[in-house]
């Protein structure tokens, strides 16, 4: 069973910098194109960074030049590193995979920023 638990979050002033991580089990992180998604109350949630299997990585234009997806093989492991916080990047982060036609989703982690 596929699971994905993310950590890391809380408050920040901005400016600052958290790294949040996403810890698999179920699957192995660096044979899956793996996500990161944020999502704001009343708004779709919004893709923010992938780490393909090969590495690659792709980010929204919102993040770009601030955060940095990695993935740590041997812990499973995927983290986000977000530096240069904003007040808009306040939402709960999550991470996601799809595995056999199957999309996985963690349960999420609130990032706030205060300004």
């Amino acid at each position: 069973q596929v699971q994905l638990v993310e950590s890391g979050g809380g408050l920040a002033q901005a400016g600052g910098s958290l790294r949040l991580s996403c810890a698999a089990s179920g699957i192995i992180v660096s044979t899956r194109t793996m996500n990161w998604y944020r999502q704001v109350p009343g708004k779709q949630r919004e893709l923010v960074a992938t780490i393909t299997s090969g590495g690659g990585t792709l980010y929204a234009d919102s993040a770009k030049g601030r955060f940095t997806i990695s993935r740590d093989n041997v812990k499973n492991t995927v983290y986000l590193q977000m530096n240069s916080l904003k007040p808009e990047d306040t939402a709960v982060y999550y991470c996601n995979c799809v595995a056999g036609g199957t999309a996985y989703w963690g349960r999420g982690t609130q990032v706030t920023v205060s300004s």
